[in-house]
């Protein structure tokens, strides 16, 4: 019976207001959590990471190496171009809006398509990550 009364003391003065204070929000965030629900067929970073980059002529101009997000936005894909292997290879950043991604549900994949060329994405601006 005393291990009992002890247990809940010990409670009690585990819930108390004075440590609950301790346990304050601070920045800017707001004290609940917000939830979201996800669609099936939502994009995510995961399928687009590794994800090779075809053009109008079907080539393989790149492959989609990374994202780079602003303002709560993808701003740029970054694509890896050129190289064999990994040597060789270069980083370009590109606007999202100039790679089309779509699921191909026949063959259960998705697919990432560019109007460009090979020789336009080796002539491009090289994107360095910052240190």
């Amino acid at each position: 019976m005393k291990k009992i009364a002890l247990i809940a003391a010990s409670l009690a003065i585990l819930a108390t207001p004075v440590l609950a204070e301790d346990a304050k929000t601070t920045g800017n965030a707001p004290a609940e959590a917000k939830f979201s629900t996800v669609p099936k067929d939502e994009m995510f970073s995961s399928k687009l990471k590794g994800l090779n980059v075809y053009n109008q002529k079907d080539e393989s101009v790149g492959e989609i190496t990374d994202l780079a997000i602003k303002n709560h936005q993808v701003d740029a894909l970054i694509l890896s171009v050129g190289g064999f292997l990994g040597v060789g290879e270069r980083y370009v950043a590109v606007s999202p809006a100039s790679v089309n991604v779509r699921y191909d549900s026949k063959n259960d994949k998705w697919l990432a398509s560019m109007n460009t060329s090979k020789e336009a994405l080796k002539e491009a601006p090289e994107f360095k990550y910052p240190k």
